[in-house]
């Protein structure tokens, strides 16, 4: 599944052409590498997402073409949600 149609089913990101934007201009690592936004990802893989002073760090448990609010959670794993002091 291409990266910024995960992150707009998993509701990560609330549309798909605000993570495609993301992810053009570098806010989104897939396993520690800059992702495009056609990028595939698969469950394991690990995502890093720069939002602002946000950096959130979830493993991708699942892949669906779309979801509801509960099968949303279950796409990903959250293993990390910082905030940074500088901006």
């Amino acid at each position: 599944m291409r990266i910024d149609k995960f992150l707009k089913v998993s509701r990560l990101i609330k549309r798909r052409e605000t993570a495609k934007r993301l992810a053009e201009e570098g806010g989104v690592l897939v396993n520690g590498k800059k992702a495009k936004p056609s990028a595939e990802v698969r469950a394991g893989d690990e995502l890093i997402l720069s939002l602002g002073r946000h950096r959130l760090v979830c493993e991708v448990l699942a892949e669906r073409p779309y979801a509801n609010k509960e099968q949303a959670e279950s796409m990903y794993r959250l293993i990390e949600d910082t905030l940074s002091e500088e901006e």
